[in-house]
This record gives C-alpha cells, sequence and structure tokens, in this order.
C-alpha cells in the first residue's frame, strides 16, 4: 500500500535542507515533483488535489516549524537550486521559502500550460522557470507586508477559483 503522503528534501534559507511534505498525488514510481505527469500517472484523485492546490497542506508542518514563510520563493530541490547562478542562488537562499508565491500565483495552472504543448520540458526550462525566478527576484527586492498581503489575496482567490 502506498503512502498517503511524500516527502521531498529541499533547500532553504542559507541552503540549510529540510523536509517538505505533500500529499501523494502521482503513482508509486513518478517524479512526485513532476509538472509533466502524464493522465494515467495520477492517483485517483491526485489531479483534482494538485489543482485545488490541496496537496500543498501539509506544508503547514513546516511552516509551524520555520522552515518556511507563508510568503516567499517556493523552496526548489538541490538539483535545481545547483543549476542556478550564484548570484541568483544566493539572493533566492538569503530568504526563507514560502508556502505561496508571485510566481505561484502567475503559473496557478502551470500543468495545463505544459499539457498544451509538444515539448512541456523546453517550454519549462525556456519560458515559465526564468519567468518565476524573476518574479522571485522582484519579491526579495520588494518584499513587504503589503505584498505579502497582496500575494495571499491573490493565491486565496485563485484557489476558491479552482473549486468553482
Amino acid at each position: 500500500m502506498s503512502s498517503f503522503f511524500y516527502r521531498s528534501e529541499r533547500i532553504g534559507k542559507n541552503g540549510i535542507p529540510f523536509t517538505l511534505w505533500k500529499v501523494r498525488t502521482l503513482k508509486e514510481g513518478t517524479d512526485k515533483t513532476s509538472s509533466f505527469a502524464q493522465d494515467d500517472q495520477y492517483t485517483r484523485f491526485g489531479r483534482f488535489l494538485r489543482k485545488t492546490k490541496i496537496d500543498e497542506l501539509p506544508q503547514i508542518i513546516c511552516l509551524l516549524r520555520g522552515q518556511i514563510s507563508l510568503v516567499g520563493p517556493r523552496a526548489e530541490e538541490a538539483r535545481s537550486i545547483r543549476v542556478l547562478p550564484n548570484d541568483i542562488k544566493q539572493k533566492l537562499l538569503s530568504v526563507k521559502p514560502g508556502l505561496t508565491s508571485l510566481a505561484s500565483v502567475h503559473f496557478f495552472n502551470e500543468e495545463e500550460i505544459l499539457k498544451q504543448v509538444a515539448d512541456p520540458a523546453a517550454l519549462y526550462w525556456k519560458e515559465i522557470k526564468p519567468t518565476k525566478i524573476l518574479l522571485d527576484m522582484f519579491y526579495i527586492q520588494n518584499r513587504c507586508f503589503i505584498l505579502d498581503l497582496a500575494i495571499i489575496w491573490m493565491t486565496f482567490k485563485r484557489v476558491v477559483g479552482s473549486f468553482l
């Protein structure tokens, strides 16, 4: 029997690794962090859990432990951090990762975008990932209480809209 949760080692503030928990949305043997999943790779309710972001709820544990904040750049795996230029890596790791971010709001339906192209990996690495990095850098340079409130509000609207 497969586990209801899966864990992923992520890199937090100052490069400190931590375990991030999510609800399992993909079948055993599938890259659990993949935005490139095929229809047959989802668990019975996996697509719904991802669309509504319910799979992200266990991350509240990381929030309560102080490993992440409510708003900030999303926590990345070490393999994703390693490929970034040092100046960008240093800036991204200077703040706690967040449960939500400008990039998360902007690419709320990322999987749907990627499903529409023949080469989703190429689109992701050429357009989506660079845009996410720009949004994260903008957030880091301009972070303040009002911006956090705006991101939280936009996230709330997107999540509620995903149920409609």
